[in-house]
């Protein structure tokens, strides 16, 4: 029987999304996994397929190749950045293997914040911030005494980690609002950035705006780019967006291919501005794009869609609410992507359901992730399974005896659908009360992701904004931005 060989890079929810939606297609795929870990969902589906789950370090381009080879796959799929970053897929590539996902190069839009917002102001992208880099952290720190409303970020790509808003609205609390930020870059460089030396710069200081979030992920060969329906995450540990930014807590999509507070022609402005984003990256790297290229987007009063970051591969959790609505043989858009046949595709997306996860983590996650390490984990799956949900098994560790552990990270996404957010909302909240620690360790999860009072704030939310943006294009006001560096003179930002 013909059957194509299918090897996926990574080991978490992402992953086991990717494998999901890979095994069902018409092409008979059979499924292999590299993972630094013994991931039960990924073992789960490549084994069902007739393909079976392999332990390898994926930062390794040399332990990459070596199990590669072993396999001999037809495609491969590289799932998150680090690998790409470490040149994983550079050497798949040099060997022969037709690979989706982003070179080295390519991946530097996601790696290095700073090359991403030099890239948008060369070819004058609209979606573009005003932003200071900085290699030294006492010429960071000299900026920020004289800094206002900003936002502060490792420069590098840190899985979420990191990123701090200091709103300077109150005049006389200035010189301790100085003072925090200060003290916070100093704690970024020395606890964030001390794990990277693959970048120059260590701190990233952007202009601070407000507005909606949102997440456009695409397809692409290179010449031609596929947009997925918009996808919303939830990066807040807490209800109401409280606690520290993580990897994501979860995530709503729909109907169709926007959300409740973004409009048809806002997602268009979006797309265009990824392909803008494409079209400049690969004329600066001289090498051509396959993979996936996703816009962490946020509808703001200065441009409407502007970019606070990109992401060389498929976001997580942001991935699995296409499993229930792309109403297309996803294996076969691989292809198309791998094989530059990209413009032969038709995307289908269901418009009469809305999806919505929940990610359910140890408690000092994200934080301290060595306490939230090591519990053993029960998964009601056939619980789930009747409230019409799936599992995708994320930061959890298949041990020895047979049990399931804690890798620190966040443990599950329940996937929940429906054809009302409120009611979608109330069945994910169920099933993530069916994932627990049985030793007693806590768990949580946000139990306001999808219901009708969040939605209703971001609605608001983006109607204030939508005005704010019209308003200036209409009269032109988008124009120019100066920044002044004491010692160094000024900076002027030209929007036009």
């Amino acid at each position: 029987m013909f059957y194509v060989k299918v090897v996926i890079i990574g080991d978490g929810g992402r992953e086991h999304a990717l494998s999901l939606m890979i095994s069902a297609s018409s092409l008979n795929p059979r499924v292999y996994a590299l993972s630094s870990y013994i991931n039960p969902g990924i073992k789960k589906v490549a084994e069902g397929s007739g393909g079976r789950l392999v332990r390898c370090d994926i930062l390794s381009p040399v332990d990459v190749i070596s199990k590669v080879n072993e396999i001999s796959p037809d495609l491969i799929v590289v799932g998150p950045e680090e690998p790409q970053f470490h040149g994983v897929t550079d050497v798949l590539k040099e060997e022969g293997y037709a690979v989706f996902g982003a070179t080295s190069k390519l991946a530097e839009i996601e790696k290095s914040k700073v090359f991403m917002r030099e890239l948008m102001w060369k070819f004058k992208i609209p979606g573009r911030l005003a932003f200071k880099a900085f290699t030294s952290i006492d010429e960071a720190v000299e900026y920020l005494r004289n800094a206002g409303d900003v936002v502060l970020k490792p420069a590098r790509q840190a899985g979420g980690k990191g990123v701090k808003v200091f709103a300077d609205l109150q005049a006389y609390l200035s010189d301790i609002k100085s003072e925090v930020r200060e003290k916070y870059a100093r704690k970024l460089v020395s606890e964030v950035m001390s794990n990277y030396r693959d970048i120059e710069y260590r701190l990233l200081v952007e202009e601070r705006v407000d507005g909606v979030e949102y997440t456009l992920m695409t397809v692409t060969d290179g010449y031609d780019v596929v947009p997925m329906p918009l996808v919303q995450d939830h990066p807040h540990a807490f209800d109401m967006d409280l606690g520290p930014e993580t990897g994501g807590m979860g995530s709503i999509q729909g109907p169709g291919l926007t959300l409740p507070f973004i409009e048809l022609r806002e997602f268009d402005e979006s797309v265009y501005i990824v392909k803008e984003v494409l079209k400049a990256l690969q004329t600066v790297v001289n090498d051509r794009y396959v993979g996936a290229l996703s816009g962490q987007m946020m509808l703001t009063p200065l441009w409407g869609p502007t970019v606070i970051e990109f992401y060389s591969r498929f976001g997580d959790p942001e991935v699995a609410n296409l499993i229930p609505v792309l109403d297309i043989d996803f294996l076969e858009l691989i292809e198309a992507a791998v094989s530059s046949k990209l413009a032969r595709i038709k995307l289908k997306v269901r418009d009469d359901i809305v999806t919505v996860v929940k990610a359910v983590c140890p408690k000092g996650y994200p934080n301290n992730r060595k306490v939230a390490k090591g519990h053993p984990v029960t998964v009601d799956e056939g619980r789930i399974r009747d409230y019409g949900c799936k599992v995708l098994y994320a930061g959890i560790e298949l041990g020895g005896d047979g049990g399931i552990y804690t890798t620190g990270s966040r443990i599950v996404e329940v996937l929940c659908s429906g054809e009302d957010y409120e009611e979608v909302s109330r069945r994910a909240n169920k099933c993530a009360e069916l994932i627990t620690c049985s030793d007693g360790w806590p768990t949580f999860y946000r139990s306001d992701i999808g219901t009708r009072e969040l939605i209703a704030e971001r609605m608001d939310a983006a109607e204030r904004v939508r005005a704010v943006y019209m308003y200036r294009r209409r009269n032109n006001l988008l124009t120019t931005k100066v920044d002044w560096i004491p010692g160094r003179g000024v900076t002027v930002y030209d929007y036009r």
